[in-house]
Parts: C-alpha cells; structure tokens; sequence
C-alpha cells in the first residue's frame, strides 16, 4: 500500500521591515514638528494671552448682539471689525448707522449666508484671504477707499475676526498713519492670536510695503497653523 507523502514544508518568508534608520528619520520628523508647532502655535497664545491682559480694549468697545470681538479699529469710528455677524448682528449694524460690510471669507458660503447683509439694507464689498494667510496690496488699497467713500460707517470682519480681520485692520492703521506696525500688532493679538505670517506682515508694514512674507516665514506660518485649520474643517 503506497503511502502519500507530505510536501516538505515551505520556508517561511522574511517579513518586511523599515530599516532602523529610516524609523530613527521618521521619528526625528515627527519630534521635530511637534516642537515646531508648540514653540510657535503656543507661543503665540500665550503673548496673545499676556497682552489681552495688559491692554485695555480701544474706547467706544461695546458688546453687540450677533457679533463677537465688536471694536472701533480708527479714533474716527469710520472703520470697525469683528467676527462674521449673525442675521440679527447684520441688523444691528444697519441700526447703528453703518452702511457697508466688507467680507475677508474666502471659505465656500452658501446663497443664505451671501444674502443676509443685504436683507439688513448693507452693502457688501468681498475681499476673500484665506484663513491664517494676509491680503494682496490691491485689497488693502480697495479697503482704503471703501472707507473713505462709503456713506456711512464700514465693518470689516472674517470668520472669527481675529486673524484676517486684524491684519487687515492694521494694514488701515499703518497706512492712514494712526498706528504704528507696533502698536497695530499689540492691538490684534489682544482681540486673539493671529498666524505667524500675520504677525510678520504687519510688522512689516512700516517699510512701505504690502508685499506677502517672505517664504520661510509662509512655511513655519502653515506648518504651525495647520492642525487648527484642520480642526476647523471637521
């Protein structure tokens, strides 16, 4: 009677492993931003936090139903910002005799949210700049001029009317010769914490120039900033 042998084992295949040496790479990456990201990210805050706390609001700040971080940005009370207004802070925008907004968003808004200054009697001026990023100088020169030529007063604002909002503020300031790039960035980081390129744009508005930051800056800015922008997709 044959008997069936059985088939002599196979080999057992190596498994495949990263070399030590690109693990050692991948983890001095990630170590390496980690540290980037809190001596950025978090010492933002905290300056923001220190000057909050060292510097009282500018006069005529009040609190408005419908929209957060609500302040004069000129003596004059002509230009004013804040974070993006809720259907009843449109109207009482309209009720304090202000005349045109103008829209730093350049996140996708749906047909309701486009139309809710206008159902409040406002006028709508559209500056989109991406979030943590700064104006091109063709919108700050657009800003100027709204200001100046609307009939009534004008409110700037972004999303939160922190960082965009502010940059863009002490743009007016600097060049309307009300504010120093110092004393403009002192007044931005006491509302909230603006992006590292915010910070250094605006510093840099005593040059006489509008130009972008140089891309080192960009480049440490959007490394750090980027888990919150992520954080505020979701």
């Amino acid at each position: 009677m044959a008997v069936a042998l059985a088939p002599p084992p196979r080999p057992a295949l190596p498994r495949a492993r990263l070399p030590r040496r690109v693990l050692r790479v991948l983890l001095a990456v990630v170590l390496g931003y980690v540290v980037l990201w809190a001596a950025g990210a978090l010492g933002v805050l905290a300056l923001s936090y220190w000057v909050r706390s060292e510097t009282p609001p500018p006069p005529g700040t009040r609190t408005v139903q419908g929209i957060h971080h609500f302040q004069p940005v000129d003596t004059e009370g002509r230009l004013w910002r804040g974070a993006a207004p809720s259907p009843a802070g449109y109207r009482a925008l309209e009720g304090m005799g202000f005349s045109t907004v103008v829209d730093l968003r350049a996140e996708d808004l749906s047909a309701a949210q486009l139309a809710e200054p206008g159902k409040a009697g406002l006028d709508v001026v559209r500056l989109p700049v991406r979030d943590g990023q700064t104006p091109r100088p063709e919108q700050v020169r657009r800003l100027l001029d709204v200001a100046a030529q609307a009939p009534g007063r004008v409110f700037v604002h972004c999303g939160a009317g922190v960082g965009r909002t502010g940059t863009m503020a002490a743009a007016y300031l600097v060049r309307t010769g009300e504010r120093s790039p110092e004393e403009a960035v002192r007044r931005n980081l006491a509302v909230g914490p603006p992006s590292i390129e915010q910070i250094y744009y605006a510093l840099s508005l005593g040059t006489g120039r509008l130009e972008q930051p140089p891309f080192p800056v960009v480049a440490v800015s959007r490394l750090v900033d980027a888990p919150r922008r992520m954080l505020s997709w979701l």
